[in-house]
């Protein structure tokens, strides 16, 4: 019983850290998206 609820345990951390690394990616992918929003609109013809 000890073993499943361990290997439970590992695999809500695998879950958390999988979460947060796609949070982290979507969250510069974003704010990529806006900088480059920004960048194409001072450039562009006035």
């Amino acid at each position: 019983m000890s073993e499943k609820t361990h290997d439970d345990e590992g695999w809500k951390e695998r879950g958390v850290m999988l979460r947060v690394f796609v949070y982290v990616f979507a969250t510069h992918a974003f704010a990529g998206f806006v900088w480059l929003l920004f960048y194409v609109g001072q450039h562009a013809p006035k």
